[in-house]
């Protein structure tokens, strides 16, 4: 996944040069300016520190530019029912489990104005919405901070990804035949009355569907299930 910072109509210097260390905090490097209401000045590079080189390399753009990208995503901080959002938020972990599956796409991350935010009509052009809650006393938070929370959400998912590559989980055939093979079984087996036997296939069905099976945890215990009912 290749991920861009995107913030649309910035206009504190300060927070352009704290977003571009956060994003370097997190291996990121590409930085968007859409439609800048402020330049990148002395104040922007003391806050970035030592990620001078994201501020020198930043692309300002027009909104258009964005419909190059597979996959926008919009922050939103205000989801009380009178911000008429037309969709449910997620949260900024559900937001890194989808994007930790968008693989080979290129996705951009959507941070709105200081203070208010992305326009409904903005927040409608993207693909998800993500928030994170606050207090309600002090809900609106720093889009640097906004964007350290949800960079080291994608980050952690994204080393968690990489620790799992290894391990090949069962596609759709393995699991419809781990199924049949527990449903045959359970036929052999004496539950009495049926209704019983139905309960069990029930739940079996649901514990293999939510146990995200390895390929070889699977083999093993259709291996077994051969073993005891030949």
């Amino acid at each position: 996944m290749e991920l861009s910072i995107v913030l649309v109509e910035p206009r504190t210097p300060g927070n352009v040069g704290a977003v571009a260390r956060v994003m370097a905090n997190f291996g990121y490097s590409k930085l968007i300016l859409v439609n800048p209401r402020c330049k990148i000045s002395e104040e922007a590079r003391n806050r970035a520190k030592h990620a001078q080189s994201i501020l020198q390399k930043a692309a300002i753009k027009e909104w258009g530019y964005l419909k190059r990208y597979d996959y926008l995503i919009g922050t939103a901080g205000k989801t009380s029912t009178s911000y008429n959002l037309r969709r449910i938020p997620i949260t900024a972990s559900q937001c890194a489990e989808r994007m930790a599956k968008l693989r080979k796409t290129k996705v951009a991350l959507l941070l709105g104005r200081e203070g208010d935010g992305l326009y409904n009509h903005e927040l409608e052009r993207c693909d998800f919405v993500v928030t994170i809650p606050a207090s309600p006393n002090y809900p609106s938070l720093n889009i640097s901070h906004s964007l350290a929370i949800l960079l080291y959400e994608i980050f952690q998912h994204s080393a968690k990804d990489r620790i799992t590559d290894a391990y090949i989980p069962i596609d759709q055939k393995d699991k419809e035949r781990l199924t049949r093979l527990m449903y045959e079984a359970l036929d052999r087996t004496h539950f009495v009355p049926e209704t019983k036997r139905k309960t069990q296939k029930t739940i079996w069905q649901r514990l293999l569907a939510k146990s995200f099976l390895t390929k070889r945890e699977a083999y093993a215990i259709m291996g077994f299930i051969k073993k005891i009912n030949p």
